[in-house]
Formats: structure tokens, C-alpha cells, sequence
């Protein structure tokens, strides 16, 4: 299996943890990944706050690249993914505005069919790789911890066809394929606020605490997630959170790539647990049950 990959500005940032575990998960599983060269910005934000053409064209530009070289798109971002898979479905949706963003492309010596295929790791590692094979890439199960499987407001709406939006399982079924035990809530597709965290921080963190508050009423050990900025958000603002939810412990939150790569027996420099502001390695050492030989 062969992909290109789009990192986007996050993971060679805050989420850098996210990009070394599904990077190493890759090597482990024979996946063979392939950085786009010159990548731009996704045009996420420019989407939402400067102007939603330039955003399309900044997206586009990137689906370009990867349409060269005919291979699917993956974007482990959910910023990234959802407006590069936004704008693959825009550009379909509306031919006018198509044609203007093609135009552009055009002038800047490139083309874009709409062939190319964006994906997220989740659609990726369920459908392409399977569970049976993750299942057997095992060894170090994760017996006895339980995990909340949280999905955010960006993977799977309004486009992602490759789960259920409302009640997602993709992450879920990867969490039990390691040996994890999903906890059930019900806010798993809420936004974490991360947008108002700057702006309104009361808000923000009003909203950040519910779901944690949620995660853990359910006996979550750990939050695991697929967006970098959900992860960065749930994580670091938790001291300020917990003066307003008291209740609430310090709880890790991790991309759940990192927990498949511990699961598969890599090392830290591909787990990258010491990265968090709340320990990820002690919870796991706590929680996680031996699991005699042979019983896997």
C-alpha cells in the first residue's frame, strides 16, 4: 500500500507526537508513506477568517501535487483533512467556482481532475489494512485500560463518508483491536472548543471540562483522539479547566496512533508519551493487566 501524505503545519508542530507514532505505525504495518514536496498550508483558517476562495485554492494546490503522483491523499489533521476533503467535494458540488480554482492552478503549472482520494489514517488502518492485521502486529496488549475514543467536530462531518458522523466506531474498533476496552459517552463528535480556548477562554474551557467531565463519569483512563488540536487543547488547559470542575483529575490525552505504536511494541521515540504534560506511561503501568502467554 502506497499513500501520499500531507502533514500540514500541526504535526511538524504541537502535534510532531502524532506524526512520529502514525509514521512509525506506517513502517510496522509495510505502508509505504510519501511526504508531499512543497506543500503549502491547507487553508483551513484562511477558510473560516480571510477569504473562502483563496482557501480553496490553497487546498486545491495541495490535491494537485498528490494528483500527480496518483496516489490517495492522507491528512491526519481533521483540520486538514476536512478542507482538503471539503474542497475535493466542492469543486464537484459547483463547476463555476471549480473552473475559477482550476484557473488559478493553472497559471501556477498544475492540474487537478478531482482523482485523487483524501483519507484520513482511521479510513486508512479499518478498511485498507483491516483490524485482523493490527490485530496480529500486537504485542503489547493494552488488557484492562479503558479508553474514550474522542472523534471532535472536524473528521467525520460534513463529508467523511467512511463512519457513522452521529456515532462513530472506526477509533473504537482500532482501541479494542490493541487490547483497550472503548468507554460508551455520549458527547465522542462535540466540538472540545478549541477556537474559543484563545478568544473566550471561559467558554473554551466551560465546554473542555463537559467532556472530560463526561469521559471520565464513564471510567476513561485515557482520551485518545485524531485531531491535533483537540489533543493540544484537552490537554494543556487542564489545570484552568479543573478550577471550574474540581472533580475533574489529570487525565492524558493522547493521539491514538501513539497508543497502536506501544501496542506494537515500538519505543519511546516512536510513542513519544514524554511529550505530554500529564503522564501517559504511568497511567498505562497502572492500569494495563499482564496477559499470559499464548492468550493472544
Amino acid at each position: 500500500m502506497k499513500y501520499s501524505y500531507f502533514p500540514g503545519c500541526s504535526l511538524k508542530g504541537t502535534g510532531k507526537a502524532y506524526e512520529k507514532s502514525f509514521l512509525a505505525v506506517c513502517k510496522a504495518l509495510n505502508i509505504e508513506i510519501n511526504e508531499l514536496d512543497n506543500w503549502n498550508c491547507c487553508g483551513a483558517t484562511a477558510y473560516m477568517s480571510v477569504d473562502e476562495m483563496k482557501a480553496l485554492g490553497l487546498s486545491a494546490r495541495n490535491l494537485a501535487l498528490a494528483e500527480a503522483r496518483g496516489l490517495d491523499l492522507v491528512a491526519p489533521c481533521a483540520a486538514c483533512y476536512g478542507i482538503l476533503i471539503h474542497t475535493w467535494d466542492d469543486m464537484e458540488k459547483y463547476p463555476q467556482r471549480g473552473d475559477q480554482v482550476k484557473a488559478g492552478l493553472d497559471k501556477a503549472g498544475l492540474k487537478y481532475t478531482g482523482k485523487v482520494k483524501v483519507r484520513h489514517p482511521l479510513d486508512v488502518l479499518c478498511n485498507d489494512v483491516g483490524l485482523d492485521k493490527i490485530k496480529e502486529k500486537v504485542k503489547r496488549p493494552l488488557t484492562g485500560l479503558k479508553l474514550a475514543s474522542y472523534y471532535g467536530c472536524r473528521i467525520l462531518r460534513p463529508i467523511a463518508t467512511f463512519d457513522n458522523p452521529e456515532n462513530p466506531r472506526s477509533m473504537d474498533d482500532l482501541m479494542e483491536a490493541i487490547g483497550g476496552t472503548p468507554v460508551e459517552y455520549p458527547l465522542k463528535t462535540k466540538c472540545c472548543s478549541a477556537s474559543h480556548t484563545g478568544t473566550l477562554p471561559e467558554v473554551g474551557q466551560q465546554m473542555s471540562g463537559i467532556l472530560i467531565r463526561e469521559m471520565e463519569k464513564r471510567g476513561a483512563d485515557i482520551i485518545v483522539t485524531g485531531c491535533p488540536l483537540c489533543q493540544f487543547n484537552l490537554e494543556v488547559f487542564q489545570e484552568p479547566i479543573r478550577k471550574r470542575f474540581p472533580e475533574i483529575r489529570p487525565i492524558p490525552v493522547v493521539s491514538f496512533t501513539q497508543l497502536i505504536a506501544y501496542a506494537f511494541g515500538l519505543g519511546e521515540n516512536e510513542c513519544c508519551f514524554k511529550n505530554h504534560t500529564v503522564p501517559v506511561q504511568k497511567v498505562i503501568d497502572e492500569k494495563v493487566k499482564p496477559v499470559a502467554a499464548g492468550a493472544r
